[in-house]
């Protein structure tokens, strides 16, 4: 079976909702709408390997909409690289994994292949998963399924001046 990617230190891009600036952390917008790779009640990070691809998956070729970049430092993550044939084929998932219509699924009642892949490798002692960007040909993005817990790998945001909040106070109400 193919290795996980291991490496010490990913450094990895996330964009989001700015509302959101004081939890760069979180994952709980995934996990209450649900994503490509978690069902609904799984926390998860999704991020880039790259900030061009962060913003393309952010925006998903729509209006232009607000964004807070940042960048994270991601260590000790067992990932599954999906974009190798070689690990798909090892989880029994081809590269039509990547092009299933997950939410046309869920509305339909149909658990998505991808959920059933988060299954699999989770059990299979997986944090995440590296995936090609369906919005920036060439990219590739990461969903964390865990983080910062016990026997979990090390995500920190990048801000070495202190600029994000550290709560709601700084955004003035509707």
């Amino acid at each position: 079976m193919p290795e996980p990617v291991d490496a010490e230190t990913v450094i990895l891009w996330r964009a989001y909702v700015p509302r959101w600036s004081y939890l760069p952390l979180s994952g709980e917008g995934a996990a209450r709408f649900g994503g490509r790779w978690n069902p609904v009640g799984v926390p998860t990070i999704y991020a880039a390997r790259e900030l061009s691809t962060a913003w393309a998956e952010y925006n998903q070729g729509f209006v232009q909409h607000p964004a807070l970049i940042a960048q994270l430092e991601l260590t000790g993550a067992r990932l599954a690289d999906l974009t190798d044939p070689a690990v798909l084929q090892a989880w029994g998932l081809d590269e039509s994994v990547h092009r299933s219509e997950w939410r046309s699924d869920l509305d339909n009642g149909v658990v998505p292949a991808t959920h059933l892949a988060y299954q699999r490798l989770l059990g299979g002692g997986f944090h995440g998963v590296i995936y090609p960007s369906f919005m920036s040909p060439g990219g590739s993005c990461v969903a964390l399924w865990r983080w910062n817990g016990p026997e979990a790998p090390k995500l920190r945001i990048v801000d070495p001046d202190g600029r994000l909040p550290a709560s709601p106070a700084s955004w003035r109400k509707p």
